[in-house]
C-alpha cells in the first residue's frame, strides 16, 4: 500500500494507495499517522523499505527483527511486504482514519 504526503510534522494527514490493509484499509482513505512514536506489534504503521528507499508502505507490525520490524499486509493476496522485502523501517503509527469512515485505527492482538 503506497502512501502520499509525508512531511516533518509529528501528525501526518496521508492518502492510502492500494489494497494491501484491506480491510482495515482501503485505496482512498485519509489517516493520520503519529511520527516519533514507538510501534508496539499489532499496530498499523507507516513504513519505508532498504530496498525501495523512494517507496513508502502502510502495514501491519508483527514484530521487530534486525534491521527494523516485520511488517504484513492484512490482505495476504494483495501485499507486499517483509514477507517479500525483508525488515522495513517504520517511520510513524496511522491512529486515525479520517475519511471516509471517521474513527480509530485499530491494533490487532
Amino acid at each position: 500500500m503506497i502512501v502520499l504526503g509525508l512531511g516533518l510534522l509529528p501528525v501526518r494527514r496521508l492518502l492510502v494507495r492500494g489494497p494491501s490493509m484491506a480491510p482495515a484499509l482501503a485505496d482512498g482513505d485519509v489517516v493520520l499517522v503519529r511520527r516519533g512514536v514507538r510501534p508496539r506489534a499489532g499496530d498499523v504503521v507507516l513504513v519505508r523499505w532498504a530496498a525501495r528507499p523512494g517507496q513508502l508502505s502502510v502495514k501491519r507490525a508483527v514484530r521487530p527483527v534486525a534491521g527494523g520490524w516485520w511488517v504484513l499486509g492484512d490482505n495476504t493476496f494483495g501485499s507486499t511486504d517483509s514477507a517479500a522485502l525483508g525488515a522495513a523501517e517504520v517511520l510513524g503509527v496511522v491512529r486515525w482514519r479520517l475519511w471516509p469512515r471517521p474513527g480509530r485505527v485499530r491494533r490487532r492482538g
